[in-house]
């Protein structure tokens, strides 16, 4: 794995705010990292040090293994869910968001 991809990951990570979060490919897109689970592995090799926490699957679930855990975390940081899920309009970090020219659609 390169090393400087591994880092701008972790770093990314890193500045995910207290009460926002990201999705995998959200953290895969801004670190120029080539897929979201390459962010999903490297938070499993080497994410005991970062909040991992704020990292969520692209429909705002946990990973199911997390899924407990995950959500008390969040749920302590002011992020609430509804049934498992986290509403990522409301609750994505704005670094992450992606910017649209087209206006939002009805679905």
């Amino acid at each position: 794995m390169d090393e400087e991809i591994h880092e701008r990951v972790r770093d990314f990570i890193k500045a995910i705010p207290r009460g926002r979060v990201a999705t995998y490919g959200d953290i895969a897109d801004l670190a120029k990292a080539p897929s979201p689970r390459l962010v999903g592995r490297i938070l499993n090799e080497d994410g005991h040090d970062l909040p991992w926490q704020r990292v969520l699957k692209a429909d705002g679930t946990c990973a199911p293994h997390l899924r407990e855990t995950q959500l008390q975390m969040l749920h302590e940081e002011g992020v609430p869910n509804l049934d498992g899920k986290v509403n990522l309009r409301e609750y994505r970090w704005e670094d992450a968001r992606k910017e649209t020219t087209e206006p939002e659609g009805l679905w």
